[in-house]
């Protein structure tokens, strides 16, 4: 048996040790244009910004090394250029010699990753802008800042590696300014979590340009990069990083004639098969159904296209056995101070699909409140009103939200509810979470919004509702230091003698900082006759992120 595998990385060469390993006798061909073809891209922007200083622990696997390990003939700077899925012959050009040669084959196997997106503007193509997908590219940004002694950096796009970008251009030294054509930062997150990001963000000195299209790049008279945005203004940049955003690269397999799907991925089924029977693909470029929505999608992370080439050589050897049962598009990200992370579908994207949702927000320490260095953690579920499944979940924290979401996100892959959150055991000790984890919070959380128990509005709606009587159950110190207009301050511990204040009629609104205390409140009002009474999910601590964000973007729609 000849296998050939088009492209190494993750996926790629993950399949080629993993065929090695199931057959020590086949031959196998691995594919490469580049030089590099094992290296840690997720690591590129840290190497960049001088967190990671030594190059070489960049690369997982040398070309010669992957050859010596796993006797895979591998070849660097060739570019297949066709497919003759019928004859199983691939077109090589040695990108050295310019030499076109054909190379039979019993299995192919596709890994040609993703492009980032540069769209055809004006001044594109001037020195210093640049796309950020593997080493070579990260050795020409981190040259030519050097080069041109940069102090000011515009990163366009606001999403998870034009974040990483902002910090560690930052981190070297830069003035950095964030142009985000959407109205919020990081499009995964919904808004109100968005919010606690693009403020803290704010605070660590990097400037945001949210709701700005870049129309035009031209060269300034002092040699920097003219950076010209759709509202007039203009930005001054020495260098500029385009992270708007990649496209799955499916060139080759549209000229084979392979199933190129709605969501522009090759199309594969659950055995990682294309189109044609001994056509299988992987990584960035493929395409397949949400486990939580049906709906066709690409998923560019590094995670995924691993276990995806696994179960592939496993199907290429063994016949088609194991099953790929998708993605929850489980990511993460430190932004800074804080650590963001998002498993599922956001609660935005489940209702244009049309999915019927419950949202909700907690408020917990990363571990026990009375063991020093305890720090907020914001966790927002989305689940379904029927059977309380997770379909979603979102976390800004600082330590331990990567376990905290990766709980959720193995309960997701197995269709888990609100309910195995309630009853997950956790590891416990001080430093390290609270009898209730947060976790254990937030399902419990979620579970009385099911049982009727408790009724919450969410922040977005106090934005729109004056016909409302809004409670602050907070202590009047913290009342004065800042609430929600038009709220009335009531403490938790005067309420039941100060009930009568509120009136029985009309829709009551309850809040605390998080949303404990609003929820003893609540509970007390419906007790004692009162029948519309909500809690502020995420509390004011939630409310006032959002509403300094929100007062932004009105204030920019406004000029």
């Amino acid at each position: 048996m000849k296998y050939i595998i088009v492209g190494g990385v993750a996926g790629g060469a993950t399949a080629a040790a993993r065929l090695r390993r199931m057959d020590e006798h086949a031959e196998i061909v691995l594919i490469e244009r580049g030089e590099h073809i094992s290296y840690a891209n997720c690591g590129l922007p840290y190497y960049i910004g001088d967190v990671i200083t030594d190059r070489s622990r960049l690369l997982v696997q040398t070309p010669e090394g992957f050859r010596g390990r796993f006797n895979v003939d591998v070849r660097v700077h060739a570019e297949v250029v066709a497919i003759d899925a019928e004859e199983h012959v691939v077109e090589v050009r040695d990108m050295r010699t310019g030499d076109i040669y054909k190379e039979p084959y019993s299995k192919l196997i596709l890994s040609p990753g993703a492009e980032p997106f540069r769209p055809a503007l004006p001044g594109i193509d001037i020195a210093g802008i640049f796309t950020l997908r593997n080493v070579n590219d990260s050795d020409r940004i981190k040259a030519y800042l050097k080069q041109v002694n940069a102090t000011r950096a515009v990163v366009v796009g606001g999403g998870f590696i034009g974040l990483e970008m902002a910090e560690n251009l930052h981190h070297a030294g830069l003035n950095v300014t964030i142009v985000e054509l959407g109205d919020q930062l990081m499009a995964p997150l919904d808004k109100p979590m968005a919010a606690i990001v693009q403020q803290h963000v704010r605070e660590k000195g990097v400037s945001l340009r949210l709701q700005s299209a870049v129309t035009e790049f031209a060269h300034s008279e002092d040699g920097s990069i003219s950076v010209l945005l759709q509202d007039g203004d203009m930005l001054s940049a020495d260098v500029v990083i385009l992270s708007i955003g990649v496209r799955p690269d499916t060139r080759l397999a549209k000229a084979a004639g392979l199933s190129i799907g709605k969501a522009g991925g090759i199309v594969i089924n659950e055995y990682l098969q294309t189109s044609h029977p001994d056509i299988y693909a992987v990584g960035d470029a493929v395409e397949f159904a949400n486990p939580v929505t049906g709906r066709s999608m690409c998923t560019y992370l590094a995670g995924p296209a691993n276990k995806q080439a696994r179960i592939c050589a496993d199907n290429i050897v063994l016949g088609n056995k194991h099953v790929y049962n998708g993605s929850v598009n489980t990511a993460i990200v430190r932004v800074f101070d804080l650590t963001v992370a998002t498993t599922g579908v956001a609660f935005k994207h489940l209702s244009a699909a049309g999915m019927p949702h419950i949202v909700s927000t907690t408020h917990s320490g990363s571990h026990a409140g009375y063991y020093p260095g305890a720090q907020d953690m914001s966790i927002q579920l989305a689940f379904s009103p029927d059977s309380g499944r997770l379909l979603g979940a979102q976390i800004v924290g600082h330590e331990g939200v990567d376990k905290r979401i990766d709980v959720i996100s193995a309960l997701m892959q197995h269709s888990g509810t609100v309910y195995d959150l309630v009853a997950y055991e956790h590891a416990y000790a001080p430093p390290y979470s609270s009898a209730k984890d947060p976790v254990n919070i937030a399902g419990a959380v979620a579970e009385n919004i099911l049982a009727g128990r408790h009724w919450i509005v969410h922040v977005s709606d106090m934005m729109d509702d004056e016909r409302m009587t809004i409670v602050d159950v907070r202590t009047p110190e913290e009342y004065a230091a800042g609430s929600i207009p038009g709220a009335v301050n009531i403490p938790i511990d005067d309420l039941r003698t100060s009930i009568a204040q509120i009136p029985v009629q009309g829709r009551v609104v309850v809040f605390c900082h998080v949303g404990q205390r609003g929820y003893l409140a609540q509970r007390i009002l419906l007790q004692h006759g009162y029948e519309n009474v909500f809690n502020l999910s995420g509390g004011y601590k939630l409310w006032q992120s959002y509403h300094k964000e929100n007062v932004r973007i009105n204030a920019v729609k406004t000029i």
